[in-house]
């Protein structure tokens, strides 16, 4: 059977963004929490901080690098299999592009070294500015990545020229409709994947006995930033909603596997979304829920797919991605404020919750993958909304030559993926450093409070 070279095109940059979406949203966290660190053990002399801080700074080098390569191939794609996109396009992704390369890259690359290496060679001062400004550089080039993605999906400050987009006012294209609520959505997405990252690998070290004083401060941080993140996150999360509402109504529509246009619309808790009979097999439903939700009245009214026949997502993809990022948020949410519950006035918490931690530690990557799943998909059949399709972008390539560089991709990245966390895994298994301070005991009159001692020597 012949497959289509165009949804072999699109197949593989899915797998290329997919793959490379992971990276970022660790570093742009770890970044700050490894300024965090930095600073508490500048302030408190605490060694424990400074453990925390090399054994982390490890695991954002691999994860900077990781994310690099991959973006650097992901924008290659753009000149490969979709030339069509850079042709009328390019005056506004080219220099946004070229902003995130210019500032945030460079950036982060000059200071990353003193940040790495340079602890015993600079003054304390210096480290700590380095690290601050890799922190800065990683969220700067979310702003201009970002920015053009948003400017993908709420497109302004354009016209068009000769079949091209063409400027009209760069601050509207960089600060487009959806830009300031997509931003926040992400940096908050990356702190919660980040917090879960460092929380899980902490219990998971203490489950394994291989834990020190840095182990449970770091695991104490992380916890106690997903209780604040995470219903911000939700919050945030409503506000992007009512954004897309107003600017991608299909979209939402999608996201509802709403068909018809109604008042006092009801929100499908599962559904199987049929777009032959255009209706949802095995709906369990929420009467007016969705209303509620996106206008704030049990009797608001929100259109429907039948408005949009032929401009509009594919449904069951863009239903079910939108599922899977809620039940996680709510499950990060649930874990995050059980666990703040049980370490609460320096509890060391059970075996029970270091092991829900330690399966929560890649949770942020499912939500991520599917909230980009929802963003993507959900602007299909447009590659810039209401202006450029992406049938009209491919390449001409031949189904043969597409799918043989599709599957070597995919092949790459799977290898790169199971290295990347048995990485991780390595660094976790051996003995925490900071049992040089000596191990994390609780005394017999105050079993709740947790003491550094050192062993005699």
């Amino acid at each position: 059977m012949d497959i289509d070279p165009f949804v072999l095109a699109r197949i593989q940059f899915a797998a290329n963004i997919s793959f490379h979406i992971l990276f970022p949203a660790i570093s742009i966290g770890l970044a700050w929490f490894l300024l965090f660190f930095r600073v508490r053990y500048t302030q408190t002399g605490d060694k424990a901080w400074e453990y925390a801080y090399f054994f982390w700074v490890k695991v954002f080098a691999l994860t900077f690098a990781m994310g690099v390569v991959s973006g650097i191939t992901m924008s290659f794609q753009f000149g490969t299999n979709w030339p069509g996109f850079m042709e009328r396009a390019g005056n506004v992704a080219g220099p946004l592009l070229g902003y995130e390369v210019l500032s945030a890259f460079f950036l982060e690359a000059s200071f990353l070294g003193i940040m790495l290496y340079g602890k015993n060679r600079v003054s304390n001062n210096i480290h700590l500015i380095s690290t601050f400004l890799v922190a800065f550089g990683t969220t700067l080039s979310a702003f201009w990545i970002l920015s053009l993605n948003s400017w993908m999906q709420t497109p302004a400050g354009f016209y068009m020229e000769d079949g091209r987009i063409m400027v009209d006012s760069w601050f509207d294209v960089i600060f487009n409709p959806s830009f300031p609520y997509r931003f926040t959505h992400m940096l908050l997405a990356s702190f919660l994947t980040c917090a879960f990252l460092i929380a899980g690998v902490s219990a998971w070290r203490a489950l394994k006995n291989v834990d020190g004083p840095a182990t449970w401060k770091v695991m104490r941080t992380g916890v106690m930033v997903a209780v604040v993140v995470t219903p911000l996150q939700i919050l945030v999360g409503d506000l992007h909603g009512l954004n897309t509402l107003e600017h991608q109504p299909a979209k939402v529509a999608a996201m509802e596997a709403l068909w018809e246009t109604e008042r006092g619309a009801p929100f499908a808790l599962v559904a199987l979304p049929d777009e032959e009979t255009r209706s949802n097999r095995f709906a369990l439903e929420v009467p007016y829920a969705v209303s509620l939700i996106l206008t704030h009245r049990m009797d608001g009214e929100v259109q429907g797919l039948n408005e949009f026949v032929g401009e509009h997502p594919p449904v069951a993809m863009v239903f079910w991605a939108f599922r899977v990022m809620m039940l996680v948020g709510l499950l990060m949410l649930a874990v995050s404020w059980w666990s703040a519950w049980r370490m609460r006035k320096g509890k060391r918490p059970d075996r029970l919750v270091l092991k829900a931690l330690s399966l929560m530690t890649f949770s942020g990557w499912v939500a991520v993958l599917a909230g980009w799943y929802v963003t993507e998909i959900g602007r299909q059949p447009w590659i810039v909304s209401g202006v450029l399709r992406v049938q009209d972008m491919v390449a001409d390539h031949s189904a043969a030559t597409v799918a043989s560089t599709l599957l070597g991709y995919v092949l790459l990245y799977v290898l790169l993926l199971i290295s990347y966390v048995a990485a991780i895994r390595h660094l976790a298994t051996k003995p925490a450093e900071s049992l040089a301070m000596g191990p994390v005991v609780f005394t017999e009159d105050n079993p709740n409070r947790q003491q550094n001692q050192r062993e005699d020597t």
